[in-house]
């Protein structure tokens, strides 16, 4: 974990990472999809990165893991073609307990535009908000989209059909830090989150368009 040169500094680095950049809106989603088989999937992650971009300070998750529901069929609209309504974190560290939780469930996922060549699909995760504490030192605060506190931040995500895999990409997010408090000048509200991580999606889908 990168740290600034201080006690404080090395118990609260904690940050979700995704780079900066502007990430493209679900309602710019144009034609139709298809999705196979669909229904009810669940997504496990290795290691999954929360990172301040501003001060630089990252928190290194070692596994993290959602389940949801995906439409089924043809003729699909990309907005809304499916929704995360668990999400799981775990931050174990040697000596203070990191504490990520999921806040504005469901999470929404929006396909935009697919890649024939690379089975490819790209698009957002919606509505994710978080909440970040470390109890042993009081520190806390809440991870939200550009709009504040209690609004949906969007990340940018690919999906692809031949591996089965969900990456929520560094190239963009909405993600800021709100209501800061006693986190050591680490972070400070209004800095950029970025996520990262890679999930395995279950059981694979094929999300392709037309």
């Amino acid at each position: 974990m990168r740290t600034h040169a201080s006690a404080v500094a090395l118990t609260a680095a904690a940050v979700l990472a995704l780079g900066p950049g502007a990430v493209p809106s679900a309602a710019a989603t144009t034609g139709t999809w298809t999705v196979r088989p669909g229904g009810a999937v669940s997504a496990k992650a290795g290691k999954t990165v929360l990172t301040d971009t501003k001060s630089g300070n990252s928190l290194t998750c070692a596994s993290s893991g959602m389940s949801g529901m995906l439409k089924a069929g043809r003729g699909l609209a990309g907005t809304g073609i499916g929704s995360f309504t668990i999400a799981v974190y775990r931050c174990p560290t040697p000596i203070f307990s990191y504490h990520l939780t999921p806040r504005g469930l469901p999470w929404h996922l929006n396909v935009i535009s697919y890649d024939q060549q690379t089975g490819a699909a790209r698009g957002t995760i919606s509505h994710l908000q978080l909440a970040f504490k470390i109890p042993e030192i009081f520190c806390s605060a809440v991870i939200g989209g550009s709009g504040g506190a209690a609004s949906g931040g969007t990340v940018a995500v690919s999906y692809s059909g031949k591996t089965g895999q969900l990456k929520i990409l560094t190239a963009g997010r909405t993600l800021h830090w709100y209501h800061v408090h006693n986190c050591g000048g680490l972070i400070a509200d209004g800095d950029p989150a970025t996520l990262s991580a890679s999930y395995a999606i279950s059981p694979p889908q094929a999300i392709t368009s037309p």
